[in-house]
């Protein structure tokens, strides 16, 4: 295929221009080592993929009870701030533009991580199927503790620090990530909050927690600088609620009024979904939110030029060709042949550059 007029035309986002509407997916790598401190090998490979339109780094934990997956980075020390600073300099030289995804992990993680407390969450509900990647292997999930209505004003106060410390190294925006199965998306849906105080009960209700750690770091950085991710159609975490349309409109209907860089949607079908309904589309949520709209989960150059040529979407983020092909946009223009997809077994593996940054361009 050619080059595509629309998805790698440029694209103003806000304030912000973009050099094309491909985005870099945030994808958990697991290489910032035990002390989470963001590193050379990770500023090696963001600036491989800084022909993105705009990156999203990988899940970023907001607190140290936010962790929740072995090496991935964090963003609450000085330390880590400053290893951030040198990737998001590093990208703006190499002319990219980088957004970095604030996240806690709530029931997903495991006491192991947490000095033995048990991980959080809206409800003690336990996560069915696949167990948590930890410094020892894979461990079985663990029933959470459910929080107190009196602790989550600490919880919005870490994404308000982690927020300041992203400002400080420089980052262009912030990503809230609010999807598949961890602590805000669980806090979301009827299937893992149970809740009857004011953060649950009702999909109004469930909206909460997201709206105040919005209304905190939109104090930080302005509204158009911050953005979120939602997963309406996602099994990832054991995720899936009965009434996940009647939330996910009502999502969309309160974020809209934040005037958000951008939502972004995990909306494709590529790697499952609940199949309890009709899938959630960028259409539903075009209905709902008038800004910029990202779409992603399994496209592939010609399903994303024609979600943008249609008006669905207004960007696309590539996750799993992004890691074999550091080059994505180039041979997007150039019609080159994808890389095969990379081996799955080096994803997280913490070994260094094999099946991280040692993949060939096209020319």
């Amino acid at each position: 295929m050619t080059a595509s007029p629309q998805l790698l035309s440029s694209y103003e986002l806000r304030d912000l221009n973009l050099k094309n509407r491909v985005v870099l997916a945030p994808l958990t790598r697991a290489r910032s080592g035990e002390d989470r401190v963001p590193n050379e090998l990770m500023a090696e490979y963001y600036i491989q993929r800084a022909s993105a339109g705009l990156i999203i780094t990988e899940a970023t934990a907001i607190s140290a009870s936010a962790n929740g997956w072995d090496q991935s980075p964090g963003i609450y020390t000085e330390a880590m701030q400053l290893g951030w600073k040198k990737i998001v300099d590093a990208v703006h030289i190499n002319g990219g533009k980088i957004f970095c995804q604030l996240w806690h992990t709530g029931r997903a993680s495991h006491s192991s991580f947490l000095n033995g407390d048990l991980p959080v969450a809206p409800s003690a509900i336990k996560i069915e199927g696949d167990g948590v990647h930890t410094a020892t292997g894979k461990q079985p999930h663990e029933v959470p503790r459910a929080l107190e209505t009196s602790e989550l004003p600490g919880i919005v106060e870490d994404y308000r620090k982690a927020a300041t410390h992203a400002k400080a190294a420089g980052f262009d925006g912030i990503e809230i990530h609010s999807a598949n199965g961890y602590l805000l998306d669980s806090f979301l849906q009827s299937k893992t909050n149970h809740r009857t105080d004011q953060y649950g009960g009702s999909a109004e209700n469930r909206c909460r927690l997201l709206e105040e750690v919005l209304h905190a770091v939109t104090k930080v950085f302005p509204a158009n600088r911050v953005a979120v991710r939602l997963s309406p159609n996602g099994v990832f975490n054991d995720m899936g609620s009965p009434d996940y349309r009647e939330q996910f409109t009502e999502v969309a209907r309160a974020l809209d009024s934040f005037r958000l860089a951008y939502l972004h949607v995990m909306d494709g079908l590529g790697f499952g979904f609940h199949e309890l309904g009709a899938a959630m589309t960028l259409g539903d949520f075009r209905a709902e939110f008038a800004g910029p709209l990202m779409g992603n989960c399994g496209y592939t150059q010609v399903t994303a030029e024609a979600a943008i040529e249609s008006g669905s979407a207004d960007m696309i983020a590539f996750g799993r060709p992004f890691i074999s092909n550091p080059d994505l946009v180039a041979r997007f223009a150039g019609g080159v042949a994808l890389a095969e997809d990379a081996d799955m077994s080096t994803w997280y593996s913490p070994i260094g550059a094999k099946g991280y940054t040692d993949f060939p361009t096209a020319t």
